[in-house]
């Protein structure tokens, strides 16, 4: 029986989910489609930056069993306060949507409303068939990979706009120093510029600390569209998806 997955998505990543999961031969459904009733999974990618992430999960409550589990990016709130919003807590799983294709691990976290619910846990095993290590990590935004990545490239942002050093030797350093794959800068474009502002403001807002502040140039990037290789700028210029 195919697998039906509601895919509630902003633009940045919901290609990128949905080409992963046609290639585990996932039906993909996306919200402006009439949704059927056997619907399995819901993945929700709204960054929760403003009211759609709340608007488009009430909707989605409306129309699918109370079963079926929402697997919502924490990327910028909390999987508690998300589970808040809707009527059903016990079905939010939080979790990031960053690199899934690249990535063997997926992070999920656990709304605090639930932490006695040991049917929770049940939920996790549509992805562990899809051939992903689960994880589970504390619940705060950004949840790990993405929290540590977004302070990087927020450094080398801030390192960049103090003439410290240029885009490249920024990304070199730290792929020679540290043996990453990719620079911080590098590494935005990527995973997209949005997503590390959506994470640095997340952190500050539930944090309060000075230190996740995202650098101006992010924010000026993100108002000039330079996003990262999908938009074709963003630290550095692309062509094709290639780096130019």
């Amino acid at each position: 029986m195919t697998v039906k997955v509601i895919l509630i998505g902003d633009e940045a990543l919901d290609s990128e989910v949905a080409v992963y999961l046609q290639d585990k031969e996932i039906e993909v459904i996306p919200l402006a489609e009439p949704i059927p009733d056997d619907v399995d999974v819901v993945i929700d990618l709204e960054l929760g930056m403003d009211e759609q992430k709340r608007f488009y999960l009430l909707q989605v409550e409306k129309v699918v069993s109370k079963k079926v589990p929402i697997f919502t990016s924490t990327l910028h709130r909390t999987a508690t306060e998300v589970a808040s919003w809707v009527q059903y807590p016990e079905r939010i799983i939080g979790f990031s949507p960053l690199l899934l294709h690249e990535m063997d691990v997926i992070e999920v976290s656990r709304p605090l409303q639930v932490e006695e619910n040991e049917d929770w846990y049940h939920f996790l095993s549509c992805w562990e068939s899809w051939g992903k290590r689960v994880e589970i990590v504390n619940d705060l935004p950004g949840l790990v990979f993405p929290r540590i990545l977004s302070l990087l490239v927020n450094e080398g942002t801030f390192a960049l706009n103090e003439g410290v050093a240029t885009v490249a030797d920024i990304d070199l350093a730290m792929k020679k120093g540290t043996n990453f794959p990719y620079g911080p800068l590098e590494w935005a474009d990527r995973v997209g510029v949005g997503q590390v502002v959506a994470v640095l403001t997340g952190l500050q807002r539930e944090l309060g600390e000075e230190r996740y502040r995202p650098a101006p140039l992010l924010r000026k990037m993100i108002y000039a569209n330079h996003l990262g290789r999908r938009m074709g700028r963003g630290f550095y210029r692309y062509e094709g998806g290639l780096m130019k």
